[in-house]
């Protein structure tokens, strides 16, 4: 499911949003330009668990062993600001921008700053606890944009999304956050159960990262919630609910292997 947009209006400009889809875009042309810097600022668990051991271990499955161009440990956060293709670039820009928006509006630009940061580190130690002797570069703004979409889930459950859908046909549903939520997260951890014990050095996609983004997320807000850390909800839901229909039929696909 690819969502479109969302039934909640923010309530002002989301300042801190387009700051951080503007910066990951300068980062992704620079990196158009010079692919190094993914094994530069990209995290490698080995390199920062066993910054002794990563080069032979990069060597016995062909990797480089570049040297980070900053402290090791700081590439958990360097990282999520890399991409690894346009369609990456894009579909993470696409998910932040759709709800980056409303949970700025509830925690406070300068809480969201802190908050897209902090569970953007949370889900690259996800991965690295996960896959600790991987040398293959991790990078993607994914892992964050995962604590965004779980605290959007706690804070506007019933907002409406509408979302593309490829399941035979091509067209677009209007479903309830928590139903797209939801369900987004139910996949990500059905796949990283099946990956436990199989992460290596082949690549693919850090789902870890997700789900730890996603639950620092979740638990961020519950915490907040608790010591009244939120700000004040934008004009009930009900109230500014724009009445969706799904847009027009696009045509016809086919699950093909």
């Amino acid at each position: 499911m690819i969502p479109l947009r969302d039934s909640v209006p923010a309530s002002r400009t989301p300042i801190v949003t387009y700051a951080i889809i503007a910066v990951c875009a300068v980062v992704w042309l620079v990196q158009l330009g010079d692919p190094e810097l993914v094994l530069r600022l990209g995290m490698v668990p080995a390199r920062v668990l066993d910054p002794e051991g990563f080069p032979r271990a990069a060597l016995r499955v062909g990797w480089p062993a570049a040297a980070a161009a900053v402290p090791d440990w700081l590439t958990l956060l360097t990282c999520t600001f890399l991409h690894g293709g346009w369609l990456h670039f894009l579909g993470n820009m696409l998910f932040l921008w759709i709800f980056g928006d409303n949970v700025e509006d509830r925690l406070g630009r300068v809480g969201f700053v802190v908050f897209y940061l902090g569970t953007g580190v949370v889900a690259s130690a996800a991965h690295l606890l996960i896959a600790s002797h991987s040398v293959v570069p991790t990078i993607g703004a994914s892992g964050a944009i995962a604590g965004v979409m779980g605290a959007y889930l706690l804070l506007y459950p019933r907002a409406r999304v509408e979302v593309l859908m490829f399941i035979g046909i091509i067209g677009t549903i209007v479903v309830p956050a928590w139903v797209m939520l939801g369900l987004w997260f139910l996949l990500q951890f059905v796949e990283g159960t099946m990956t436990l014990g199989r992460a290596g050095d082949g690549g693919g996609v850090a789902v870890w990262a997700h789900i730890g983004g996603f639950v620092a997320g979740v638990l961020v807000v519950l915490l907040l919630r608790a010591l009244g850390g939120l700000r004040t909800p934008p004009p009930s839901i009900e109230f500014v609910r724009r009445r969706f229909r799904p847009t027009r039929y696009v045509g016809r696909g086919y699950y093909r292997d």
